[in-house]
């Protein structure tokens, strides 16, 4: 499964989801991680942008999945507020795979710019990204899946040089975590649109794109009301080892909708 979590703005819907599904992976975009503060939420505010914000998203979904080994990715570490008060909070992804699957290879890296310690930075803003390679005991093979959370461009969903080299940045991360026959999946929240460059530059390297490619016509729900309907994408590398693929509509547990994979 791969999801932008929303900074947990719907946690009472999605937690108990996570929980049901259990997905044997789940690569996990937008998560908060403020281990200085023992609040709930806590606000994000950027000029207008004011987001209530889960304050430990991260450790809530480890306890909706607490059969999954977690690693938080951290793109950033800047400030969230518990009314006047400034508490320092990391914002980046989060991998999660259950306990059953043998990690045996992961890499983590920059996509966009560098770790950001002393705040989110301006936009736009450092990104991470982070894969995993398991075992497969049934099939007897070794799978890669690497994600990312794309840079947001206030400009808009356009292509640029930065996210052609961000696209660059993961397919080589993706290279890294995977060996010679491995199955290799890449994903996550590119907010770019299905036309868009980094999707050739991931198209001509072998990757087929699903979301389009099997005509899905929204990646988004009616939590999000702005133009433009497609910001998230899953790809792999041999199309014939798909057994499913769809995107989830219902329930709503973000203003993404999961993508959700069967191999």
């Amino acid at each position: 499964m791969c999801l932008n979590g929303w900074g947990g703005k719907l946690y009472e819907e999605l937690l108990p989801y996570l929980h049901e599904t259990s997905p044997e992976i789940l690569c996990l975009q937008e998560v908060v991680h403020s281990p200085a503060s023992d609040k709930d939420w806590l606000t994000y505010r950027d000029g207008d942008h004011v987001l209530p914000q889960r304050a430990n998203f991260f450790r809530d979904v480890c306890h909706a999945l607490p059969d999954h080994v977690a690693v938080f990715c951290p793109a950033a570490q800047g400030v969230l507020w518990d009314r006047d008060q400034p508490i320092p909070s990391q914002w980046g992804q989060a991998t999660f795979v259950h306990r059953s699957r043998p990690v045996i290879g992961q890499v983590q890296g920059f996509v966009h710019k560098d770790y950001s310690p002393e705040g989110y930075g301006d936009h736009p803003r450092s990104r991470v990204a982070h894969g995993v390679r398991v075992y497969d005991d049934a099939a007897g093979r070794s799978i890669s899946v690497t994600h990312m959370h794309g840079l947001r461009d206030l400009n808009g969903k356009m292509d640029t040089p930065e996210r052609a080299e961000q696209a660059r940045r993961l397919l080589a991360l993706s290279r890294q975590v995977s060996e010679a026959g491995d199955l290799r999946v890449i994903c996550g929240d590119f907010n770019v649109e299905p036309d868009s460059e980094t999707l050739r530059i991931l198209n001509d390297a072998g990757f087929s794109e699903l979301v389009t490619g099997r005509g899905f016509e929204s990646t988004r729900n009616s939590h999000y009301t702005k133009p433009g309907k497609f910001a998230d994408y899953m790809l792999i590398d041999r199309e014939e080892a798909v057994r499913a693929f769809d995107v989830i509509h219902d329930p709503e547990v973000s203003d993404h909708c999961p993508l959700l994979l069967d191999l």
